[in-house]
């Protein structure tokens, strides 16, 4: 089997698949800059398997880390997201047709 290169955006819904790494997202979309022990702190992880999912996301280019002497800093990087939007964009018809459609049928019920 040929193996074909792995698109920005495949590997942008590869990262976003996984709770954990959304949950990630999200917390520092909240608070920037978070050091990867307080990104860690809350999760039922441990410290491996969280830079592990920062591996992931970091290589889906979704945030980037920044040494400042022993501490690194993790930053949220919303471009690939954005890409993301854009693709899901363009099927937002099919399922806008199927929720105008619901929001009829519950506003006729009533």
């Amino acid at each position: 089997m040929v193996k074909s290169p792995v698109s920005q955006l495949d590997r942008t819904f590869s990262a976003l698949v996984d709770p954990t790494r959304r949950a990630i997202l999200a917390r520092l979309e909240r608070e920037p800059g978070l050091s990867i022990t307080e990104i860690a702190r809350p999760l039922p992880l441990k410290l491996p398997a969280v830079m592990k999912h920062l591996d992931v996301l970091s290589d889906a280019g979704l945030v980037s880390r920044n040494k400042r002497g022993r501490t690194v800093s993790v930053e949220l990087i919303a471009g690939p997201m954005e890409e993301a939007m854009d693709w899901l964009k363009r099927y937002e018809r099919f399922w806008s047709a199927s929720l105008d459609r619901l929001t009829d049928f519950v506003e006729d019920d009533e």
